[in-house]
């Protein structure tokens, strides 16, 4: 009598996730997994950029701790229950130079070390200000910057417990917002309007 072997069925969420990393999106556009929905989006306005490029351009001039960062570093961050772990592209992640985190990083790499992702919305303002929002907070990234193109806001989170940050921390266009150590310095939003 021979033994037979099974192979383990996957599961849904096994079955999402390994065509989530086998997808090969469209040029120009991204891919992410946010709370067990594929998200696929176009390249962003010039608007968008500008506004990435701003917040890059004071955190270099600015910190206290040089910085390095990444648009296209694709992080993996835990998510509850038996659901794939959530794979995000933050529009802009930051991280002590010294660190050299990016260095040698596969395409999707963990959350460890990471000081604060920044998020410009877009098209769909939702997924930003609150799927991905949580997902950051799971993830324990200290920071959080948001810059609302829609409402005209920038907000800061910190302070992440589980599911959610505790502290909220937000500014209109033109004014300033206080990134704390290790940028410690105000974020002038005035070019932002």
């Amino acid at each position: 009598m021979t033994a037979m072997t099974h192979e383990p069925t996957p599961t849904p969420e096994q079955i999402l996730l390994e065509e989530f990393l086998a997808l090969e999106t469209p040029k120009g556009f991204k891919a992410e997994l946010i709370e067990g929905e594929l998200v696929v989006s176009p390249t962003p306005d010039g608007d968008h950029q500008d506004a990435i490029d701003l917040i890059v351009a004071q955190v270099y001039r600015h910190s206290q701790v040089p910085m390095q960062q990444s648009g296209n570093t694709g992080l993996i961050l835990p998510r509850g229950g038996l659901c794939p772990k959530n794979h995000a592209i933050p529009d802009i992640t930051f991280a002590p130079r010294d660190l050299r985190l990016f260095r040698g990083a596969p395409p999707w790499m963990p959350c460890d070390g990471v000081t604060m992702v920044a998020e410009v919305t877009s098209s769909r303002p939702q997924g930003d200000r609150i799927a991905k929002r949580h997902c950051y907070a799971r993830g324990g990234i200290p920071l959080y910057l948001l810059v609302d193109r829609q409402e005209g806001m920038v907000t800061l989170f910190s302070e992440p417990a589980s599911e959610d940050y505790t502290e909220k921390h937000p500014a209109p266009f033109g004014k300033t917002i206080a990134l704390p150590e290790p940028f410690a310095f105000e974020l002038d939003t005035a070019d932002f309007v």
